[in-house]
């Protein structure tokens, strides 16, 4: 569950920063920002198996296999649910209000 919790907040980090650095952002079209990007999906990728897979790796191997297992499903299982509050608030709030 931690680490869920810490992902979303990664998430709500770069998400943030590329919301409000978008603003300031008025430079010059090169191909520094198709690398920037591919650079965020990379180190992303990178932080969320380390939240995701590395305790419950470790875990495995030391021959806790059921309860490497429980935790890896436990914080899928925790991830999910707030992404499906983020996606019911986003339904929410695209809705219009009956007249």
């Amino acid at each position: 569950m931690h680490n869920a919790i810490l992902a979303s907040g990664y998430i709500v980090l770069v998400a943030s920063l590329m919301f409000f650095g978008s603003r300031f952002a008025g430079g010059p079209d090169t191909v520094l920002v198709p690398i920037a990007m591919l650079s965020l999906f990379v180190l992303s990728a990178a932080v969320m198996g380390y939240l995701f897979l590395l305790q419950p790796a470790l875990m495995y191997l030391d021959g806790e296999k059921k309860e490497a297992i429980h935790l890896f499903a436990k914080t899928l299982a925790t991830f999910a649910v707030i992404t499906a509050i983020l996606f019911a608030i986003l339904f929410l709030l695209a809705t219009p209000a009956a007249a």
